[in-house]
């Protein structure tokens, strides 16, 4: 399994930006595929973005054009970097990954991290 810690969160006003970080540990197989996720006060997990091992990017609608996951060189942290954030994007944010296979939003992941707490005030 992959250890997987977050951090970036905070608080933002509507239409500032934030931007997460994914910092993982473990076989590079385990982690091929990684994503972020969110709760939110009603209490569902969403799909917010995945990035496969060679680059293919999937965004939940309520977030395309606003978000971007990327991945950086140092360490294969993984990063979400949130512009125009609304209200409705306040959740609790979390890293996921996965090895080998499909990487979709609908995937299903075996790691995840502890999460980092996003609030967005209008």
């Amino acid at each position: 399994q992959v250890q997987l810690v977050e951090s970036g969160g905070g608080s933002a006003q509507s239409g500032g930006s934030l931007t997460l970080a994914c910092a993982p540990s473990g076989s590079p197989y385990d982690m091929m595929c990684m994503a972020w996720f969110r709760q939110g006060p009603a209490n569902t997990r969403e799909a917010v973005a995945t990035r496969g091992n060679f680059g293919t990017k999937f965004y939940a609608d309520s977030v395309k054009g606003r978000f971007t996951i990327f991945r950086g060189n140092e360490n294969n942290t993984l990063y979400l970097k949130m512009n125009n954030l609304k209200p409705e994007d306040t959740a609790m944010y979390y890293c996921a990954a996965r090895g080998s296979g499909d990487c979709y939003l609908g995937s299903r992941f075996t790691s995840w991290g502890q999460g980092t707490q996003v609030v967005v005030s209008s």
